[in-house]
C-alpha cells in the first residue's frame, strides 16, 4: 500500500474556519529539546503572542515544552495552514538566528484538533498549561515559565 505524507494537510473532514477554535501542536525537528533553554522559548512565546497582535488569530492558551508547542486559538485572519506556516517560519528564523544556525526548527506539519464545544475551551486550556506537570517539569503550572492562559 502506497502511503503518502499528509502532514502538512487539514486532517479528514476539518475546515480551516475564521471564528473555529482549535488545539494546535507543532513538534521540534528530530524532537530536539531546544526549549529546554528558556530563553529560546521566550522567542517562540514572543512570535504566539505577535500572531495575536496582528490578529492572525486570538491566543487561548499555549505551552512551549522542550520540544513542541501546544496552542489553543480561535482564527482571525489565516487558515490554520497560513497561522502554522507563519508561527514555524517567524520562530524558526528567530530562533536560528539567536543560536548561529540554519536550517529546520520544526518538523513537517502539525496537528490540529478542533474544539466544537465553547464549554470544552477551559477543559483544553487545562490540558494545553498542564503539559509541563504531566511531563514532570514542574510540580506546579506557576513554577514553568513558558505558558499563557486568558482564564483558567
Amino acid at each position: 500500500m502506497l502511503r503518502l505524507n499528509q502532514s502538512g494537510r487539514l486532517r479528514t473532514g476539518r475546515v480551516s474556519e475564521v471564528g473555529g477554535v482549535y488545539l494546535l501542536t507543532a513538534v521540534v525537528n528530530g524532537r530536539e529539546p531546544i526549549f529546554d533553554d528558556w530563553l529560546l522559548g521566550r522567542l517562540v512565546v514572543k512570535q504566539l503572542r505577535d500572531a495575536h497582535e496582528d490578529q492572525w488569530a486570538d491566543s487561548l492558551a499555549f505551552v512551549v515544552m522542550p520540544d513542541h508547542i501546544h496552542w489553543l486559538v480561535q482564527l482571525r485572519g489565516k487558515t490554520l495552514a497560513e497561522l502554522m506556516c507563519g508561527i514555524k517560519s517567524r520562530s524558526g528564523l528567530t530562533v536560528n538566528r539567536a543560536l548561529g544556525r540554519k536550517g529546520r526548527l520544526w518538523q513537517k506539519g502539525y496537528h490540529d484538533r478542533g474544539v466544537r464545544h465553547e464549554a470544552d475551551l477551559k477543559d483544553f486550556a487545562r490540558y494545553v498549561v498542564c503539559n509541563p506537570i504531566r511531563a514532570g517539569l514542574v510540580g506546579r503550572v506557576h513554577d514553568y515559565p513558558l505558558w499563557d492562559v486568558w482564564w483558567l
